[in-house]
């Protein structure tokens, strides 16, 4: 592919047209872009078998027919889960949030969340994150070669975090090593319950089915009782309010709405971050370009490089009745999996798909869920993390390269670069 012609490391090293997309070692050698391409070519919807004991499901793939079917709420439900994996009835009522219901419950929480997570609201945070960024790129660049996952794309967001939940600076960390033992619980290096590896039974009815949802249960029931008694807790007040239909959180619903703002809200920019980054260690081309200002403007920019990241690489719906789509019969009750990663490199839906356009004049990319109810709550914040970074990082980099091989998350839900060695000099 184009990209891997011109990288000495490319984004994906992935060439296999085969990739077993039920594994969570799918994507070991980055994203399986020659899978998605065959399988694009090949049908609309691809029935796909599950490698472990849950029942297989129907991979859609294409970018028009994702976003045809993401709109149809009443023929697709995600109120059965939002992963591949099976759930009982029990393990789904347990571990549920807003993003596994459907309307009317999730159009009246989420009209709740998403005043605090405006595009007004977001933007007034751009100074502190800006703040953020530069000291972050000062220290970094004083060492000249680092890991820029972890000195930069980890850091910036799991400050924000901390700034919009309201907790202490302090517990940003430990909360973000929770949150990876969540999100990315098929990845050793960030649980020892490595959800395909051993025995997690004891904890299907936690969040992820990690016994880290137990200690953010602990630490979400003492912000919970603090908010009864009267404080004002960041973000927290508002999404505590009753909804236009007089209904309310419990605390149940509060703690695993409180694991998902920790695991989801920290993982997704990260990765876009370092994605970003990648690209301007391996495509100097890039870098120039943007300091010359030959682009259509940051925020275009902006939504180029997480595209290109797209690192939420899928979710699942569940049918609700029998369907015809593209010459298959879905039936109810099956699992239907929507693959954004695919449709961002779709090229009857974009141009060059396969390379970073600082200029793309229309970018109907799906990485924030676009089209459908469920689209991202944290999309304005992720853009203003990435945005700032490509700003602070042009206008300071005279060099940058990788220096070493990058490591990719094991998962296959969260796809991005875990460790990204590179080198810098500044201008």
């Amino acid at each position: 592919m184009a990209e891997a012609d011109v990288m000495i490391y490319p984004f994906s090293r992935s060439e296999d047209p085969h990739v077993d997309l039920s594994s969570q070692d799918a994507f070991d050698n980055g994203a399986p872009f020659a899978t998605f391409d065959r399988m694009r070519s090949e049908a609309a919807v691809h029935w796909t078998e599950f490698t472990g004991p849950d029942d297989g499901f129907w991979s859609v793939v294409r970018h028009a027919d994702i976003l045809q079917l993401n709109r149809q709420t009443g023929l697709l439900s995600s109120a059965r889960g939002i992963r591949m994996e099976d759930q009982t009835e029990e393990e789904y009522e347990a571990r549920k949030t807003f993003q596994e219901t459907d309307a009317p419950v999730h159009r009246a929480f989420r009209a709740l969340a998403s005043k605090a997570f405006s595009k007004s609201t977001i933007s007034q945070y751009e100074d502190r994150i800006r703040q953020i960024v530069t000291e972050l790129l000062d220290q970094s660049f004083e060492e000249r070669e680092f890991d820029a996952t972890d000195r930069i794309a980890r850091r910036l967001p799991m400050q924000m975090l901390g700034q919009i939940i309201g907790v202490p600076d302090e517990d940003a960390g430990w909360l973000v090593e929770r949150g990876d033992a969540l999100i990315s619980n098929a990845d050793p290096d960030y649980t020892d319950f490595v959800i395909d590896k051993v025995d997690t039974d004891e904890y299907r009815l936690l969040p992820f089915r990690s016994p880290a949802a137990v200690e953010l249960f602990d630490y979400a029931n003492d912000l919970l009782d603090r908010i009864e008694k009267g404080e004002e807790i960041g973000v927290l007040n508002t999404v505590l309010q009753p909804t236009s239909h007089g209904t309310q959180m419990t605390r149940d619903e509060f703690r695993n709405f409180f694991c998902l703002l920790v695991a989801a809200g920290n993982d997704t920019t990260r990765y876009s971050i370092a994605a970003t980054i990648h690209s301007l260690a391996n495509q100097p081309g890039l870098l120039t370009a943007l300091q010359a200002g030959n682009h259509g403007g940051w925020e275009g920019v902006t939504d180029e490089m997480i595209r290109w990241a797209t690192p939420t690489t899928h979710f699942r719906r569940t049918a609700t009745q029998d369907f015809e789509h593209a010459g298959k019969t879905i039936r109810a009750g099956d699992k239907v999996v929507l693959w954004f990663l695919s449709a961002n490199r779709d090229g009857d839906a974009m141009s060059d798909p396969y390379q970073l356009q600082l200029d793309r004049p229309r970018n109907p990319h799906l990485a924030f869920g676009q089209g459908g109810p469920h689209i991202c709550l944290g999309m304005w914040l992720a853009k203003l993390e990435v945005r700032v970074v490509l700003e602070e990082m042009t206008r300071r980099l005279g060099k940058i390269e990788q220096i070493a091989p990058h490591e990719y998350l094991r998962s296959n839900f969260i796809h991005g670069i875990k460790k990204l060695p590179i080198r810098v000099t500044a201008r």
